[in-house]
């Protein structure tokens, strides 16, 4: 796939060696851009049931790397608007680099041996650190890997003897860089190979273009029948399933409830966008949005903002097309405050307490009320 179509994807990939701040800083980062955050060791464990370490102890390293070049691959093909941060040895396979570069802006974090020793001393979860002389082993290591890491890099920021909002900036600041100088060098080979088509090809594409418009007339009555839009939108700390008290809210994690709506747009073949942000304005402003892009139904489980937020409710009730309210837990059995739903007063029902699956059974209810409006 080719890499420039890849990185309009607009993710955003942290690599380097372990103990160089991914997880910390991609965590920070998400709630600053509004993205989710991804880990592929952390997918892993979800999906295998055990730890990385126990995953080493049993089937070996090797098996492991297999299993992260498999997701990688499917990644590649599903990710948007993320940041994704992958294991340290990661970008060793070769394939596994061209794989990142797929997936969006790869940024590498430099570390020196000596602050990654300070930093996991006292790790004992790491299995390529257990041995007596933990510091030479990660010089080593470090050694072997530092030019494949910095082969697979778009972006390389130095962590060392710095703050995680320094890192941040300047994370952000190279990035913004670097994709203004790939569109820049984007547009001028766009350039020079305009000027290089001859006058018939020229003449060829504009009968193409003339044809094109004859047919608008055929392609306006063929959105008549275009899929159903269907909006998800997660309040705060819905990126934190897997992570929050998972008594109450489980064990799958963000990306699980991503996959199995995917599952259920191609299912059903229906489009089903889905926003995620902890900040309120974020929120009211993609309902907003929902009012002019063709959305024609929305799917929203506020959290917190459920119970106070009178801001989210009147822009839910700016909107007229069909609205489900749901909620993981059984609101109803839980802290009084979280029995009131300011929000759920505009929605045409509200779903809860039946975990993950409520929220295909709001997507069922809205699809099925568009579609009854739709021929009234």
């Amino acid at each position: 796939m080719n890499r420039q179509n890849q990185k309009d994807r607009d993710n955003i990939v942290l690599t380097g060696f372990m103990g160089s701040g991914k997880t910390s800083v991609g965590l920070r980062l998400s709630y600053r851009l509004q993205k989710c955050f991804v880990d592929t060791d952390h997918l892993i464990e979800q999906r295998e049931g055990r730890t990385i370490s126990e995953i080493f102890a049993t089937d070996g390293e090797e098996v492991f790397r297999r299993m992260e070049t498999k997701l990688l691959e499917e990644l590649a093909s599903r990710l948007h608007n993320q940041i994704l941060s992958v294991g340290g040895g990661t970008p060793l396979r070769e394939e596994n680099r061209e794989l990142l570069r797929q997936i969006g802006t790869v940024v590498y974090f430099r570390v020196r041996p000596k602050t990654v020793y300070e930093r996991l001393m006292n790790d004992h979860t790491r299995p390529l650190l257990q041995g007596e002389d933990p510091l030479s082993r990660i010089t080593e290591l470090l050694g072997k890997r530092e030019r494949l890491y910095e082969e697979a890099a778009d972006v390389i920021v130095d962590v060392d003897q710095r703050s995680m909002e320094e890192i941040m900036e300047e994370l952000l600041e190279s990035c913004r860089r670097f994709r203004r100088e790939r569109a820049e060098r984007g547009e001028t080979a766009g350039r020079a190979e305009r000027a290089e088509k001859p006058e018939r090809a020229e003449e060829a594409e504009r009968v193409e273009m003339a044809e094109k418009t004859e047919g608008i007339g055929k392609i306006e009555k063929a959105q008549e029948g275009k899929r159903m839009k269907i909006l998800v939108i997660n309040g705060p700390n819905l990126n934190f399933l897997g992570i929050r008290e998972k008594s109450v809210y489980g064990t799958q994690d963000y990306q699980y409830l991503l996959d199995m709506i995917s599952a259920k747009a191609k299912a059903e073949n229906v489009e089903i966008p889905v926003f995620q942000s902890n900040h309120e304005g974020a929120i009211i402003d993609r309902i907003q949005e929902a009012y002019f892009d063709g959305t024609d139904g929305i799917v929203i489980n506020p959290g917190a903002f459920t119970h106070y937020s009178y801001a989210i409710r009147d822009a839910l009730a700016s909107i007229t097309v069909p609205k489900a309210e749901i909620h993981i837990s059984d609101i109803t059995k839980r802290e009084e405050f979280r029995k009131v739903s300011v929000t759920a007063p505009v929605c045409d029902r509200q779903i809860y307490g039946q975990g993950l699956d409520g929220y295909l059974q709001a997507i069922d209810f809205v699809r099925a009320e568009a579609e009854m409006r739709e021929k009234a």
